[in-house]
Order: structure tokens, then C-alpha cells, then sequence
């Protein structure tokens, strides 16, 4: 009897070692596979194991354009990856600030010098986000997507008359009469609004000179297209805003016809990191996309980046309905 005790506590034992053993495996699997998944997808945007895979890097810009220091370091890991031999910018975008803008553009420009770059308007490449399709050297566009929206908008609430109804008063001390000026709390002077319109001008002047650079357009041809109204991608051919209808298809044999990329090379999304600074917006916007509210999320992410953005920030946006242009 004593024996046969002995036997079922040594089986026991034998049991418990081999779950333990069981259970570490099963963990170092998943670990396994976790660690080869997260490698699968690093290499989507050119590091780890797709860092040796020759591709075409795909860029979306989407959404509200504010400027991103993430996305800087994206154009920088794409123009200083050895295994990307061209980029398809995938522009959604209704526009954004005109400093965001600029950035985006001139960031794509310094990688146009290390990269052959195409853009594809997939939807809406209106403003701010016009400025970015041009800083491509060539750019398709589908043929009912909206391009153009050439201007620069400045808006600022103005609710003095709300404050006299409920009774506040705002007072000011200020060094000259055009500081902090507009300041939505008072009627805009003559003074002022000239001033801004003159600020609105400069900027609308560099625009319109961007556009005619990039696109080879001369005054009269400019003209006709900077009133700040959008125009079909049929509409836009023969006006040159953009060169060829099609779809990304068309965007990707542009660089294997124009710029020699070998033909059916994969075409790898290439995302930003994530800033550092996580935000309540964001936040927001990643649970509505959590729930597959994704057009909510959109939304959320566009609030959190206009709320980061100064009262008096110029705009190249397009906003149906309102006015566009100086």
C-alpha cells in the first residue's frame, strides 16, 4: 500500500512538471508568434524584415493637415530606406492650416530628391491638401474626386454683441492699437482688417506662385483656377491642376514607365510612429475606431488637431459653404 502511495505522488508530481512545462511552452509560443506578427508589421512600413524588400512606400494624408513632427520623421525614414524605390501620396484631404501645409510640402520635396514621388487623390486634395498633391511630380486623380480650392482663409469669431446681451464687458491694455488684433470681443477696426487682409494677400500670392512653379501655369491660366472653387478630377485635366485620371493603379505605372521603378513591386503603407504625447482626442478617436465608428474617430482626431491650433491661424481649407478666397 505504502508502494502505491508512493507511485500516485511521484505520478502527481510528474503531472504538475509536465503542466508547468505545458503552460511555459504555450506562453513562449504566443510570444513567438506575437514577436513574428509584430515584425510582419513593422516591415509594412520598410524596418525589421520589410527593410530588405524592395517596394513602393504608400503615404496617406487624410483628414485635417496641422503639421506633424511624426510625420516629418515618416518622410525621412522613407527617403533614407534603402528598400523603397518610389511613393505614392495618398491624399484625402479637405486641407488644414497654411504652416502645416507648407511643412507637408516642403518635407515631400526633400524626399522627392531622394525618391521618385506620384500623388494619387483619392477623394478630396482641396487647399492645404492641393499643396501637398503638387509636390509630387506627377499626380492622377480619380475622375470624380474634387481638386483646387486655391485660396487662404482667415475666421475668428466676433461676439460682442453676444457679451453686451448677457452683459460682460471686455477691457484691454495694449502697447498699439492693431495688438491682438482680431480679438473677437470688439467690432474688427478698418485698421485691423486691413492688416489682416494684407496678411491674407501675402500668403495668398505665395499660393497662387507655388501652384503656378509646380504646374507650369502662366497668369492667364492661373487665373482661371485661384478663384478658391473646387473642380472635378474630369475638370482638372485640362486646366493642368492635376495630369492623368485613373486610379492608384495608374499612379504606380506612372513610376514604372516614367521613372524606371521595376514593374509589380508590393505596395507597402508606411505610417508614422506615434507622437509621444498621447491626447485626449485621440483617445477618443481610437475608441470610436475600437467600436468601428471609424468616420466618428475621423472626426475626433480632426476636433483634438483644430482645438491644438491658435485662435488666428491662417487656413488653406475647404469648407463647402463658406467663403475660401481672399
Amino acid at each position: 500500500m505504502a508502494a502505491d502511495a508512493e507511485l500516485l505522488i511521484d505520478r502527481r508530481r510528474l503531472r504538475r512538471k509536465l503542466s508547468v512545462w505545458r503552460v511555459l511552452g504555450i506562453a513562449g509560443l504566443i510570444v513567438a508568434v506575437a514577436a513574428v506578427g509584430f515584425r510582419v508589421r513593422a516591415g509594412s512600413d520598410g524596418r525589421m524584415f520589410g527593410a530588405v524588400q524592395p517596394q513602393i512606400a504608400r503615404i496617406s494624408i487624410s483628414g485635417f493637415i496641422a503639421g506633424s513632427e511624426a510625420t516629418a520623421k515618416l518622410m525621412k525614414r522613407v527617403g533614407d530606406s534603402p528598400a523603397v524605390r518610389g511613393v505614392v501620396v495618398s491624399i484625402n484631404s479637405p486641407g488644414g492650416t497654411t504652416t502645416g501645409s507648407e511643412e507637408l510640402f516642403r518635407n515631400l520635396r526633400a524626399l522627392a530628391e531622394k525618391k521618385p514621388i506620384v500623388a494619387f487623390v483619392d477623394g478630396t486634395a482641396a487647399s492645404g491638401a492641393y499643396i501637398t498633391a503638387i509636390a509630387a511630380d506627377h499626380i492622377v486623380a480619380r475622375e470624380t474626386s474634387l481638386v483646387g480650392s486655391i485660396g487662404v482663409l482667415f475666421q475668428y469669431p466676433e461676439v460682442s454683441g453676444l457679451l453686451d446681451k448677457v452683459g460682460v464687458k471686455m477691457e484691454s491694455v495694449k502697447s498699439s492699437p492693431l495688438k491682438a488684433e482680431p480679438s473677437g470681443f470688439a467690432p474688427t477696426s478698418p485698421e485691423a482688417r486691413a492688416a489682416l487682409a494684407a496678411v491674407v494677400g501675402d500668403t495668398y500670392a505665395w499660393f497662387k506662385g507655388l501652384v503656378a512653379e509646380r504646374r507650369r501655369m502662366d497668369d492667364k491660366q492661373l487665373a482661371v483656377v485661384s478663384d478658391g472653387r473646387v473642380f472635378s478630377g474630369r475638370q482638372s485635366v485640362p486646366l493642368k491642376l492635376v495630369d492623368e485620371l485613373g486610379s492608384e493603379r495608374q499612379a504606380i505605372a506612372w513610376l514604372e514607365n516614367e521613372r524606371k521603378v521595376a514593374k509589380n513591386l508590393p505596395v507597402n503603407d508606411w505610417k508614422p510612429t506615434t507622437d509621444k504625447g498621447f491626447k485626449l482626442w485621440s483617445a477618443l478617436g481610437f475608441g470610436a475606431d475600437l467600436l468601428g465608428l471609424d468616420g466618428l474617430g475621423e472626426r475626433l482626431r480632426e476636433a483634438g488637431a483644430r482645438a491644438d491650433l491658435t485662435q488666428t491661424g491662417l487656413l488653406a481649407l475647404w469648407r463647402p459653404g463658406e467663403a475660401e478666397s481672399r
